[in-house]
């Protein structure tokens, strides 16, 4: 028996699936997927090695893409809307290729299919200098990670996956040995000769470099019936930095034609 995916689902409708980015939780999408549960059955998943999941040694697209389809089939799930933000983006859309006569309309979120070099380095080095024996309270741990990563919005949206493991004892919830050790496979880029021609979607966040100009040729190659939109005053977390302008942007689209 395949392990499934650990989900929040709210509302009902047309199943609706959010899947997180890299070191994100199912419940940095809680406010918005609240929203969209108005309309649609909206399903906030973890994706292994985050959140709730299930913790693993092997971690790529091509199993996250599996582990997709495993939860989909354990819920029954068909015609589905698909939302995938950075690296839940790219399991987005490599799931959408592989298996198309499941989803409707693909939105991906401030990620191409292209290839990134590696630009994690900073984030893991400050998550494993931590020492929770000794960094025993959430302010510790903020002080440790501050060393590597000066941004504290960036340390705010690590932090919440620090939990209290047991009385007194900090851990985090994402398995962080698992994707230290697999970092170089968060920017793998989509398999060449891979085709989705339902309706897809790419919002940019207008300060993020991740979608850039010459984008559209790449996306196109996979994507043909795409469009590109910006999202102004944003950047890589475009939903929690201007969400009123994305929510907006997701339901023109998903709206029947």
């Amino acid at each position: 028996m395949k392990p499934i995916l650990h989900s929040q689902i709210l509302g009902e409708g047309i199943p609706l699936l959010i899947l997180h980015g890299y070191f994100g939780m199912s419940d940095n999408w809680r406010t918005l997927g609240n929203q969209f549960a108005e309309d649609y059955e909206v399903h906030l998943i973890d994706q292994r090695n985050h959140g709730r999941s299930f913790h693993a040694d092997e971690f790529n697209y091509e199993v996250l893409a599996e582990d997709l389809y495993n939860y989909i089939q354990h819920h029954q799930l068909e015609n589905i809307f698909l939302i995938g933000h950075s690296m839940g983006g790219k399991t987005a859309m490599l799931f959408a290729v592989t298996y198309p006569e499941l989803v409707d309309k693909l939105i991906v979120v401030d990620i191409s299919p292209r290839a990134y070099e590696p630009h994690h380095n900073a984030i893991l080095a400050g998550l494993n200098s931590v020492d929770f024996s000794k960094q025993n309270t959430r302010r510790l741990v903020d002080d440790q990670i501050k060393k590597y990563i000066p941004e504290m919005g960036v340390r705010q949206f690590l932090l919440k996956n620090v939990y209290w493991k047991e009385k007194g004892v900090l851990d985090y919830r994402f398995n962080l040995k698992s994707l230290t050790d697999n970092n170089p496979e968060v920017g793998k880029a989509l398999p060449q000769n891979t085709k989705f021609t339902k309706p897809s979607l790419f919002l940019k966040g207008e300060k993020s470099g991740y979608i850039t100009e010459n984008e559209s040729l790449i996306i196109n190659a996979h994507f043909p019936n795409h469009k590109i939109i910006e999202i102004k005053k944003a950047g890589h977390w475009l939903h929690a930095e201007n969400p009123i302008d994305f929510y907006n942007e997701v339901c023109v689209f998903l709206k029947p034609n």
